[in-house]
C-alpha cells in the first residue's frame, strides 16, 4: 500500500538521498487522499511544487548550466566549495549541490508517479479528465528524466512509484532507453493536452516544445524541427518585441512553459547572483567572455547584465526580496533557432534558416546575418542560442550535446567530464550491479 504526508493543501512525499522513498513512520494510505478529482488534482499541484526545489529550478538546476560552461564564474570572495567544483569541471561525487539535483528530481518523479497510479481508481472523473491529468503529470515526469539525463547521462527510468525498502536497488537504463520513456510520456501528453492555456501548466504546445528540445539532443533533426515548427505555426505565441519584457513579466506572449514561484515558496536564483552590497551573496557572476561576446547595440545585454560598480551581474531573475518571479523552462525563441539548428543538419534552405536566426536577431536590434556557409550557420546558431539564453540553463548543455565542451572550455580537459558523477550517497546506497559511477569519477 502507498503511503503519503499531507502538508497544507500540497502533497509532499517523504524525501530522501536516493532513488527510494520509503514507507514514512507516520502516515496514511493514499487511498484515502486520492479519492476524487479534488483529490488528484492536489496531487497535480504537488507534483509541480516539486519543480521549485532550491536544487532544481529555485536555484541550482539552471545556474549550472551556466556555471560548468563559460556563461558564469564563481567570482573571488564566493565562498560555496560546491559551487566552486561547478565552476572549474572538477566534481567530486560528494557534492552536496549535485546530490541535492539528483535527490530533488528523483522526489519529483515519485510524486508525479503516486499520483499517476491512482487517476483510473477514480470514480468521479470522466475518461477525458483522467487523461488530462495524466497528461500533465507525463509530462512533468518527461521533464525530470529529461533534466537528469542531461547531467548524468544512463539514468534508473522510475514510471511506477518507489514503495519499500526492497525497490533501493535499481539499476541505470541506456540512455536510449531513457529517452524512448521521455518521448512516449510526451507524446501522451500532446494528444490529450489542450493546445494552450495557464503558462505555469502542462499544454500541448509545451510538450511539444519540449519533445523538439529531445530530439534535438538526440540529433533527430527532423522531428526537432517538425515540432518546434508546429508550436511556431500554431500562433499561439508571440516574439515580444522588446527582449528586457520576456522577464519584466509572468506568462507573457512568448513563454510556453514556466515554474511558478511567490513568496511562499520563493526562489533563491537573485540572491545568488546579486552582489554583497545590494543583499545578494554573488556565487556566481557574468564571464569576461559572455559579455565580450555581445556586439554594439544588442538589447539583450542591458537586460541580462547590470552592474554595482565594476561588478557584473545576472538581472534576468531579479526579485532579490520575494524571489517570487516565474523561471522560464520553455519560451518561443528556443523553437525558431531549434528549427534553425535542425534544418541546416538535414541540408535544408539557407534562407529559412537565416530567416529563423534574424528573427531572433532583429529582435535584439541587430542586423541580419549574412553568412551563407552550413558551418558558418552553425556557428552563428551557437553564438545566438549563448546570447539568447544566457542564465537561462542552455549553455553546458549546448556544448555537451554538440561536442563542443572538450574544444571551447579549458577546464573541460576529457570527455568524462561532460557528465556529472552520480552522488555519492546514491553509489553507497543502491547496490544493484546496473549502478554505477561515470567513467573518471
Amino acid at each position: 500500500m502507498k503511503y503519503i504526508y499531507i502538508i497544507g493543501s500540497l502533497l509532499l512525499f517523504s524525501a530522501s538521498c536516493n532513488v527510494l522513498d520509503v514507507e514514512p513512520q507516520s502516515s496514511i494510505p493514499a487511498s484515502e487522499v486520492f479519492k476524487d478529482k479534488k483529490g488528484i488534482q492536489r496531487g497535480i499541484n504537488g507534483a509541480y511544487s516539486s519543480l521549485q526545489s532550491l536544487s532544481y529550478y529555485g536555484r541550482n538546476y539552471g545556474i549550472f548550466a551556466d556555471l560548468a560552461a563559460d556563461n558564469l564564474v564563481h567570482p573571488p570572495n564566493a565562498t560555496s566549495v560546491n559551487f566552486a567544483e561547478i565552476d572549474n569541471n572538477s566534481i567530486l561525487p560528494e557534492n552536496e549541490s549535485i546530490d541535492g539535483i539528483w535527490t530533488a528530481i528523483y522526489d519529483g518523479i515519485n510524486v508525479a508517479n503516486n499520483v499517476i497510479v491512482e487517476v483510473p481508481n477514480i470514480s468521479d472523473m470522466s475518461e477525458t479528465e483522467k487523461n488530462v491529468a495524466l497528461g500533465e503529470l507525463y509530462f512533468i515526469r518527461a521533464l525530470h528524466h529529461f533534466n537528469l539525463l542531461n547531467y548524468f547521462g544512463a539514468i534508473p527510468v522510475k514510471t511506477t512509484p518507489t514503495i519499500g525498502v526492497e525497490q533501493v536497488n535499481v539499476p541505470r537504463d541506456e540512455v536510449a532507453a531513457v529517452n524512448a520513456a521521455i518521448i512516449t510520456d510526451l507524446l501522451f501528453a500532446i494528444e490529450h493536452l489542450p493546445a494552450g492555456g495557464s503558462k505555469i501548466k502542462a499544454s500541448q504546445n509545451a510538450a511539444k516544445a519540449l519533445l523538439a528540445r529531445v530530439y534535438l539532443y538526440q540529433k533527430d533533426y527532423a522531428n526537432a524541427a517538425r515540432y518546434a515548427n508546429e508550436v511556431i505555426v500554431s500562433n499561439s505565441y508571440q516574439l515580444l518585441p522588446n527582449y528586457a519584457d520576456i522577464f519584466t513579466g509572468e506568462e507573457t506572449a512568448e513563454s510556453i512553459f514556466e515554474v511558478d514561484f511567490i513568496a511562499l515558496d520563493r526562489n533563491r536564483i537573485a540572491e545568488y547572483n546579486f552582489p554583497l552590497n545590494l543583499n545578494g551573496r554573488r556565487e556566481v557572476a557574468p564571464s569576461d567572455d559572455l559579455i565580450s561576446k555581445y556586439t554594439a547595440g544588442d538589447e539583450r545585454l542591458p537586460a541580462s547584465i547590470s552592474y554595482s560598480g565594476t561588478l557584473p551581474y545576472s538581472i534576468k531573475y531579479d526579485d532579490l526580496s520575494t524571489g517570487s518571479d516565474n523561471v522560464i523552462v520553455l519560451r518561443l525563441a528556443e523553437m525558431y533557432l531549434i528549427r534553425a539548428e535542425a534544418t541546416i543538419q538535414q541540408g535544408g534552405d539557407v534562407q529559412k534558416v537565416k530567416d529563423d536566426i534574424n528573427a531572433i536577431r532583429l529582435r535584439a536590434n541587430l542586423a541580419a546575418t549574412t553568412t551563407n556557409t552550413p558551418a558558418t550557420l552553425l556557428t552563428t546558431i551557437e553564438l545566438e542560442r549563448r546570447l539568447e539564453f544566457a542564465f537561462e540553463g542552455h549553455r553546458w548543455f549546448d556544448l555537451v550535446r554538440t561536442g563542443r565542451a572538450l574544444e571551447v572550455l579549458p577546464t573541460v580537459k576529457s570527455v568524462n567530464q561532460t557528465l556529472f558523477p552520480i552522488p555519492l550517497s546514491e553509489i553507497l546506497i543502491n547496490t544493484n550491479t546496473g549502478m554505477y559511477q561515470n567513467p573518471g569519477y
